[in-house]
């Protein structure tokens, strides 16, 4: 009964140590702009207490970047934009003025269709989280949205 006990509060241990070791959770999704012309959306919502870094976060810090995969009839259309509310602040651990979001932030890349087909639309986003006590090693996490070319 002792080792079944210490199992289960082993467990709760892990349980508990892998939700707090995830606290942002990414979405993807695609408005459609106008003809072939679609806004993604890539969006970070954080758990309280974390921040997430800007793409240009300052001296210190892994700053939120996208890789985007190749494909044919996609172009991209300018560079991502940040919509959230930018935050600056000077932190002690990076000795640096740092700009990050706290709760919310969309990452919108725009993107035109050469064609009408349905295709869809490939990246990752490689980003790094810290609270005020710790920060956790930057992750890169893969997503893909359909796009309708009609």
């Amino acid at each position: 009964m002792k080792n079944f006990l210490f199992a289960l509060l082993m467990l709760a241990g892990f349980s508990a140590q892998a939700q707090i070791s995830e606290p942002v959770k990414w979405t993807y999704s695609a408005k459609k702009v106008s003809d072939k012309v679609y806004d993604i959306y890539i969006t970070a919502i954080l758990d309280k207490t974390w921040h997430l870094y800007s793409q240009d976060a300052g001296e210190g810090p892994e700053p939120t970047s996208f890789t985007f995969v190749n494909n044919p009839i996609v172009k991209l259309d300018g560079d991502v934009k940040e919509v959230g509310t930018l935050e600056k602040a000077f932190d002690p651990n990076f000795n640096s003025v740092l700009k990050f979001y706290s709760n919310k932030v969309d990452f919108v890349q725009r993107v035109k269709l050469k064609t009408s087909a349905n295709t869809i639309f490939k990246g990752s986003v490689t980003f790094m989280v810290c609270n005020d006590k710790k920060c956790l090693p930057p992750r890169q996490v893969p997503f893909t949205v359909n796009l309708s070319g009609k």
